[in-house]
């Protein structure tokens, strides 16, 4: 519940998991083998993982 609220009132921390999450989720697609789907889109989920990390760095503990 904490989390929910957290990201409700654009506090760094629960963005910054979310961002670092979309960026690992990224890795994984891109490093497995069996839907080119999954590895097609790993680029701009790791791209909006990042971008996100810079911008949520910005907000308020």
């Amino acid at each position: 519940m904490s989390f929910l609220t957290g990201l409700l009132r654009l506090r760094r921390g629960p963005w910054e998991m979310l961002a670092t999450i979309l960026i690992a989720l990224g890795v994984v697609m891109l490093m497995q083998p069996f839907a080119l789907a999954l590895f097609t889109w790993s680029f701009p989920v790791t791209l909006v993982g990042t971008v996100m990390f810079i911008i949520t760095s910005h907000f308020p503990e």
